[in-house]
């Protein structure tokens, strides 16, 4: 990870923006002090609903009943809202 100042930043904006584009990650900093870092996003990721359900078709349904009991032993039955 590279660093950069504030100014170095303000003015090689678009440098620094086509730094990030290819991958790059940097931490900025002010009077010495680092306050950001700036990193590519993850780009979007779309998953289809039928490999979603394949994935976890292995899982057995809940019992949410049992849970409730469980959840009311461990935090009391006057916490647990309907």
């Amino acid at each position: 990870m590279k660093t950069i100042t504030q100014r170095e930043l303000r003015n090689g904006s678009a440098a620094v923006m086509d730094a990030v584009e290819r991958g790059e990650t940097f931490r900025v900093t002010r009077r010495g002090v680092a306050v950001a870092e700036l990193r590519p996003i993850r780009g979007d990721v779309f998953t289809p609903t039928a490999e979603i359900r394949e994935a976890f078709a292995h899982i057995p349904a809940g019992d949410f009943a049992a849970m409730r009991i469980e959840v009311e032993q461990v935090f009391g039955a006057d916490r647990v809202g309907d």
